[in-house]
């Protein structure tokens, strides 16, 4: 039985703006100076639609939350072995909402927005790497 075309549209959708975070995310690093607060934000984004298109794909109900270990633990229960990665991403949850208001001291360096980043990616490849080709954005390898 082929997969359910709405299953795969709403997967493809979260992974299309998890990938437009990426984008987003990288073309603040080209900004001078560049708007780390902006990566960061945008790593948290992408790892948030990345695993939610993850737990779209396997039927998995999640509720509205910025936080990636609640995230994360559910898609564990779909692939454990994703818990290393879940563990490196589940700190960007702040980025959500950090630095995004004033108040805050200081904005992230460019090494910590590089590293926030790197791990969105890495998030973003491993969910790709678990779906089938029909549910992945035109594009992705």
């Amino acid at each position: 039985m082929p997969p359910d075309p709405a299953r795969i549209e709403d997967t493809r959708a979260w992974l299309d703006k998890a990938a437009g975070d990426l984008r987003a995310g990288a073309h603040s690093l080209t900004a001078e100076p560049p708007l780390t607060f902006d990566v960061t934000f945008h790593a948290q984004q992408a790892c948030e639609k990345a695993l939610k298109a993850l737990l779209a794909w396997h039927d998995r109900p999640f509720r509205k939350t910025h936080n990636i270990e609640e995230l994360g633990e559910v898609c564990l229960t779909i692939d454990p072995s994703l818990r290393d990665l879940v563990d490196r991403a589940a700190p960007l949850s702040e980025y959500a909402w950090r630095f995004r208001y004033p108040g805050e001291a200081h904005d992230p360096t460019r090494d910590e927005a590089e590293a926030a980043l790197a791990v969105a990616r890495d998030v973003f490849q491993a969910v790709l790497a678990r779906l089938p080709a029909p549910a992945r954005p035109s594009g992705s390898t």
